[in-house]
């Protein structure tokens, strides 16, 4: 049953062994995550028409689901305080557990009464939604007043072939859909926002890395220098956001002074990033659809507000949307203002869709749990603060680029 064709949350209810049991399917407002929806909701059936007999005491387990709180799933903990949990837990963050998404997560009965009585009453007042699967963790804690998350071993994340995957309830694919070949490096037109201070210090890195992956790329600054070469925009740097010049790259992209790409992709000059892929993950997206992709970040979501890709982890663009963006009128209100937040409430103004994908980051490795990479192919970091970025980009993004490309399509990818 479709409850919200915004929103594409599915809920399933299987035969009479299953009917205790409510099946939710995160998606999202995208062409491509429909379908995996549907493809979910209707694997999920073939099982459940597939059961013959109770395969655990039901009447025995779901007493104590009814009358317990409980908060289940696979727990992941950070090993040091981290900038996208607001330095939560900062004597000792290890001890706070909450879900990995990806390996699924549950909620008994009471516990989803209580939390829907307490989101009634007490509304929600945080501003930034930053990574939500810690902040539903804190949420439901409640400053101790509501249950820690409690480990399933059944809730896994190894691949779905793996010996290891015997006993679990739930496993992620070690391939991606077939969304067929990657996107050709000449339907990607790669926009790097730099200044003159980073010229020798951030652009350096790029070039050792990944710039060579880039068919079209140009460096855009404060400052024109013909040795990197840089392009300067007219757009003094700022310190804080960088809305003006980004307004000046979408004008330019859709200019002829730069080739004609199906797909823009605008990254900081601290961005390390995979090309390759970045091509795969796109060939699973229509450019001739209105697609914002990257890292989804939320601002006053509770309050009728929007969410946006965050600008560091790379902010990707499908031609039509960048079109309907400047067609719209949409503009910088001071030059200096948050670019991706910006760009952001145009795109909720406008009614269009933006895209999360968890392979996009906007901090370091080091500021994700380790189990929670684990099982990613990552397509981006950012920041230089306190690593080596080559180190970090050659461990965690480089490729072998012997293989072909049915290798590389073939690494786990969680979509």
């Amino acid at each position: 049953k479709v409850l919200s064709a915004l929103s594409h949350i599915f809920v399933l209810c299987g035969p009479p062994d299953l009917r205790e049991i409510v099946f939710v399917i995160q998606s999202q407002s995208n062409t491509f995550h429909v379908r995996q929806a549907e493809r979910r909701r209707e694997d999920l059936l073939k099982q459940a028409r597939g059961f013959t007999e109770v395969r655990f005491n039901v009447h025995a387990f779901f007493l104590w689901w009814y009358i317990l709180e409980w908060f289940l799933g696979k727990p992941l903990f950070d090993e040091e305080s981290t900038i996208i949990h607001h330095y939560a837990f900062a004597e000792n963050p290890s001890i706070f557990k909450y879900p990995d998404f990806a390996a699924s997560w549950a909620l008994s009965i009471p516990l989803v009464v209580r939390l829907a009585k307490k989101v009634k009453e007490e509304p929600l007042k945080s501003d930034f939604t930053i990574d939500l699967k810690h902040e539903v963790a804190l949420y439901i804690w409640d400053n101790g007043k509501g249950p820690h998350l409690t480990a399933v071993p059944e809730l896994c994340t190894v691949p779905e072939d793996s010996p290891q995957a015997s006993h679990c309830a739930t496993t992620v694919s070690k391939k991606p859909p077939l969304c067929g070949d990657p996107v050709n490096k000449e339907d990607i037109f790669v926009a790097v926002k730099t200044c003159k201070k980073f010229h020798s210090e951030r652009v350096p890195v790029i070039k050792k890395t990944w710039e060579k992956d880039a068919l079209f790329l140009e460096y855009y600054s404060d400052h024109a220098d013909p040795s990197i070469p840089t392009i300067n925009l007219g757009v003094p740097n700022t310190e804080r956001g960088h809305c003006g010049k980004t307004f000046a790259i979408l004008q330019r992209f859709l200019s002829s002074a730069v080739p004609d790409t199906k797909w823009l992709l605008i990254v900081d000059d601290d961005t390390l990033i995979s090309i390759p892929r970045l091509q795969v993950l796109l060939s699973c997206y229509d450019s001739s659809e209105p697609v914002s992709l990257g890292e989804r970040y939320g601002y006053g979501l509770s309050q009728g507000g929007y969410s946006y890709i965050t600008g560091g982890g790379g902010m990707v663009f499908s031609r039509k949307a960048v079109v309907r963006l400047l067609k719209s009128g949409c503009k910088c209100y001071s030059n200096d203002a948050p670019d991706d937040m910006v760009l952001g409430m145009c795109l909720n103004a406008l009614g269009l869709p933006v895209t999360h994908s968890p392979l996009f980051h906007q901090a370091r490795p080091e500021d994700y749990a380790r189990d929670f990479l684990a099982h990613q192919v990552p397509i981006s970091f950012h920041k230089h603060w306190n690593i080596d970025p080559i180190a970090v980009f050659n461990k965690w993004l480089k490729d072998d680029f012997t293989a072909s490309q049915d290798e590389l399509k073939s690494a786990k990818t969680e979509l």
